[in-house]
C-alpha cells in the first residue's frame, strides 16, 4: 500500500503532458571532419531544418527561417564598395564626358563641375553638377580628375578651393601633353595632396567599339607612403585595366617626346588634309580611306587641343621643321626627275650650255598644263620635236 503523500504525487506527474524527446543529431562523418566554414555552410543551404509539432488538431510543419549567415557574400560586397572612389570630373566637355560613362558603369560615385552647364548631361550619367567649385570641393572626393583642355588647365586649376578639399585628395590629370600639367600640379598643390599624370591615347572617335588593346600612359608622380594612399591609386588605374587597356608607365618627359612625333605629327597632317577638303570618289583606294578617316579623326577634336600640343610640349617646334624640311625633300626629288626627262627630250644627242632657269621653268609648267607645241626653242635657238 502506498502512503497518501506518495500516491497524490503520482497522480500529479501522471496528468502532467509528456515532452517530445529531442534527439541529438547525428555526428558527421569522419570524412567531413575538417571541412571549410564554407563549405559546411554551402552544403546546408538545401537541407533547411524542419520543425514539427503535434496539435490536437493535427500535425503543423514549418522550416526554420533562421538561414546560416553568407559570410562570403558579405566579405565580396564588402570588397566591391572599397573598390568604389567618388571621382570629381573638373572639366565635364566631351572628354570628360566619354570617362564618366565608363566610371558609371562600373558603379564609382560621379560628380561634375565645368564653366559650361551640363547638369543635363550629368543626370543622364547618374553624376552630380555643381556649377559652384566651392560645391563640388565640399563634398570630399576621393579623385579630382582634371579633364580641362590644356590651354585654360591652369586658369581652372586656380578657381578651385583646395582648403576645402581632405589633405590627401588624389589629383589626376588626362591632358595631352605631360610635363606641363606634372610642374603645374606639383609647384599649385599642398604637398600633402597625391598626383598622377595619365594620358588615356584614345578618344569617343578611336574607342567608339571599346577600350580593349588601347594604350594608357600614366606616372605616379607623387603618392604619399600609406596603404590606403596606394590602394587609391591602384583601384583608379584599375579602371583602365578592366577595361582592357594596355597600361604603359612612363616619365612625363619620355611621353612628350613620343607624343610629338605620334599624336602632334598626326593631327598635323590630318590638319593639312583637311584644308584641301577631300572627298570620297567613286574609285577610292584603302589607303585614300584611311586619309579620310584620318581628317574626320583628328578634325573632330577642338583646334584648342591641337595649338595645347604645339604650344605646351617642346618638341612640337622641332617636329615642325623636320616636317617642313622633309616635304622641301621630297619635292625636290620630284622636281630633279622632273627636269631630267625634260633634259633628255629638249637635247638628247646634242651638247649644249646649260639651260636658263627661267625658260625651263616655263617650259616645265607649259608641258604639264599640255599647252606646249609640238616643237620647243631650245637656248641655242634650235628646235627639238617632241615625241
Amino acid at each position: 500500500m502506498l502512503s497518501s503523500s506518495t500516491a497524490s504525487s503520482l497522480r500529479l506527474r501522471l496528468h502532467q503532458p509528456t515532452r517530445p524527446h529531442r534527439r541529438r543529431p547525428p555526428s558527421p562523418p569522419a570524412s567531413n571532419q575538417f571541412r571549410s566554414p564554407a563549405s559546411a555552410v554551402a552544403s546546408r543551404r538545401h537541407l533547411p531544418s524542419v520543425r514539427t509539432r503535434r496539435g490536437g488538431g493535427g500535425t503543423i510543419r514549418a522550416i526554420d527561417a533562421a538561414q546560416p549567415f553568407d559570410y562570403e557574400s558579405r566579405a565580396a560586397g564588402l570588397l566591391e564598395e572599397r573598390q568604389r572612389l567618388k571621382i570629381a570630373i573638373v572639366g565635364f566637355g566631351n572628354f570628360g564626358q566619354f570617362l564618366a560613362r565608363t566610371f558609371a558603369r562600373q558603379g564609382h560615385t560621379l560628380l561634375a563641375h565645368s564653366r559650361s552647364d551640363y547638369s543635363s548631361v550629368a543626370a543622364s550619367l547618374g553624376a552630380s553638377y555643381f556649377q559652384d567649385p566651392h560645391d563640388l570641393c565640399e563634398c570630399h572626393p576621393d579623385v579630382v580628375l582634371l579633364a580641362t583642355s590644356i590651354l585654360s588647365a591652369e586658369a581652372v586649376l586656380r578657381t578651385l578651393p583646395l582648403h576645402r578639399l581632405r589633405r590627401n585628395t588624389l589629383f589626376v590629370d588626362v591632358l595631352s601633353v605631360k610635363e606641363f600639367p606634372k610642374n603645374l600640379l606639383l609647384t599649385s598643390l599642398p604637398e600633402d595632396f597625391d598626383v598622377i599624370c595619365t594620358h588615356p591615347m584614345f578618344g569617343p572617335e578611336s574607342a567608339r567599339d571599346g577600350w580593349d588593346g588601347l594604350p594608357f600612359v600614366f606616372d605616379k608622380v607623387r603618392v604619399g607612403d600609406c596603404p590606403a594612399r596606394r590602394a587609391r591609386a591602384d583601384i583608379f588605374l584599375n579602371i583602365f585595366e578592366r577595361e582592357g587597356c594596355r597600361m604603359v608607365e612612363m616619365p612625363c618627359a619620355d611621353h612628350d617626346a613620343h607624343a610629338a612625333e605620334t599624336q602632334f605629327l598626326t593631327h598635323t597632317v590630318g590638319r593639312m588634309l583637311a584644308t584641301l577638303d577631300l572627298r570620297p570618289t567613286p574609285i577610292d583606294t584603302k589607303g585614300y580611306e584611311t586619309l579620310l578617316r584620318l581628317v574626320d579623326n583628328t578634325c573632330s577634336d577642338s583646334f584648342d587641343l591641337y595649338n595645347g600640343l604645339f604650344m605646351y610640349n617642346k618638341n612640337s617646334t622641332e617636329l615642325l621643321n623636320r616636317l617642313e624640311s622633309a616635304m622641301d625633300s621630297v619635292k625636290k626629288r620630284l622636281f630633279d626627275g622632273l627636269h631630267e626627262v625634260l633634259r633628255k627630250q629638249l637635247f638628247e644627242g646634242k651638247a649644249s650650255p646649260p639651260p636658263n632657269n627661267n625658260a625651263d621653268v616655263h617650259r616645265k609648267q607649259l608641258l604639264l598644263e599640255g599647252k606646249a607645241s609640238s616643237s620647243l626653242p631650245t637656248p641655242n635657238n634650235s628646235t627639238v620635236h617632241l615625241k
